[in-house]
């Protein structure tokens, strides 16, 4: 497809991404603030040669795609708050099985029905944490249109690379902004595919552990057959009681995922090499923060930036240097403080930390970020 310009919502912008990444199969429910991308890719898919399907309701969604993943294709659904609280049970299982699936929540207000039109940035440890037991999956959350284009192909690339559930955490912002993007040629995009296995199918373990903790994929009705289970199994998928394969199963979920944080994790900087001020923020609440810097940097203030594209796994270590530099941190986002945790796990230099958040469903904006930061200063 060649390069082509568009005015579309961050919605639509996933839907394009998708596409692009290769996604054939969709399930989901429609929810706002969301149902933008269920309705762009009921009619996008069909014309490439994929499938989509309405659920009855989000549990289904998130076993559908699951299934569809298992088969050979890429899959994904979305979402928002009250839907994503319903899969948590279907993302641990992904988890487990290390079925590669996307799965997008466009956060809203809550909990429960919440404020389903307005915006919120509160799903950020439920991405990580909602689902049971110890798991380790990815989570990216875009700032602008375009970006949300291009991290839709990063999730399905990270997703097929590592065999894991990606969440890409979108805001209401985001997802109902029109922005222009410019949509490059999809045969000069960088996508990649699950190893599939090129042993005999006898010899095929399927959860094998291997240098990297990564191992080949063989879709269902290629000619390998094995067992899948959300119970902890053995390499061959069949459940097990035996001490060392729980722990080597579950050592294997982490390892194949911390040990590649330098290949997984993304983030951004701007002015840190002099700032004595951090403003850290992401998502649609990042956009006004970048305004707020660049304020007060035209005022003789010496603040820099650092937004985390990167949610989980959280990019502690290329955060802590910056950390080292700077005397105070402020973050800003659209809760009553949850990426503010991670912070003061990072943070080890005794610096003054101080949240600045917004949670009646209207976002952030720069002179609150202003305000807060000269207030505290005085």
């Amino acid at each position: 497809m060649p390069e082509k310009v568009l005015f579309i919502q961050g919605n639509e912008a996933c839907a394009e991404g998708a596409i692009a990444a290769g996604c054939r199969f969709f399930a989901g429910y429609p929810i706002t603030p969301s149902t933008e991308i269920a309705e762009a890719m009921s009619e996008k898919l069909p014309r490439v040669g994929g499938k989509f399907i309405q659920m009855e309701d989000e549990i289904a969604s998130i076993s559908a795609i699951t299934g569809a993943s298992v088969a050979g294709l890429k899959a994904m659904t979305a979402t928002s708050g009250p839907g994503f609280s319903l899969m948590q049970e279907g993302i641990g299982y992904a988890c487990m099985a290390e079925i590669p699936v996307v799965i997008v929540n466009v956060m809203r207000g809550g909990p429960s029905t919440g404020l389903p039109t307005k915006t919120s940035q509160a799903d950020v440890m439920q991405a990580r944490w909602g689902t049971h037991g110890d798991h380790y999956l990815i989570a990216l959350a875009p700032e602008s249109v375009r970006e949300t284009f291009y991290l839709t192909i990063k999730s399905f690339n990270l997703a097929e690379k590592y065999r894991v559930p990606v969440i890409l955490l979108m805001d209401e912002t985001i997802g109902h902004m029109r922005e222009k993007v410019v949509l490059p040629d999809y045969s000069e995009l960088h996508i990649e595919n699950r190893v599939t296995p090129i042993v005999p199918p006898q010899w095929y373990k399927p959860y094998e552990v291997t240098t990297d903790f990564i191992t080949p994929m063989a879709p269902f009705g290629t000619g390998y057959r094995y067992n899948i289970t959300g119970l902890t199994h053995d390499e061959m998928g069949f459940p097990t009681n035996k001490e060392n394969e729980i722990a080597s199963k579950l050592n294997k979920l982490r390892d194949k995922i911390l040990r590649a944080t330098a290949d997984i994790v993304d983030y951004e900087t701007l002015y840190t090499e002099d700032a004595n001020t951090l403003i850290i923020s992401f998502g649609s609440a990042s956009r006004a923060a970048k305004e707020a810097v660049k304020y007060l940097r035209s005022h003789r203030r010496k603040v820099g930036f650092f937004r985390p594209i990167t949610i989980w796994p959280f990019p502690e270590k290329e955060l802590a240097q910056i950390i080292k530099k700077v005397d105070r941190i402020f973050v800003a986002e659209v809760n009553q403080g949850q990426l503010i945790e991670e912070i003061r796990k990072v943070e080890c230099y005794h610096k003054k930390i101080y949240g600045i958040n917004r949670y009646d469903g209207e976002t952030i904006t720069p002179n609150q970020i202003i305000s807060k930061i000269k207030e505290a200063r005085e």
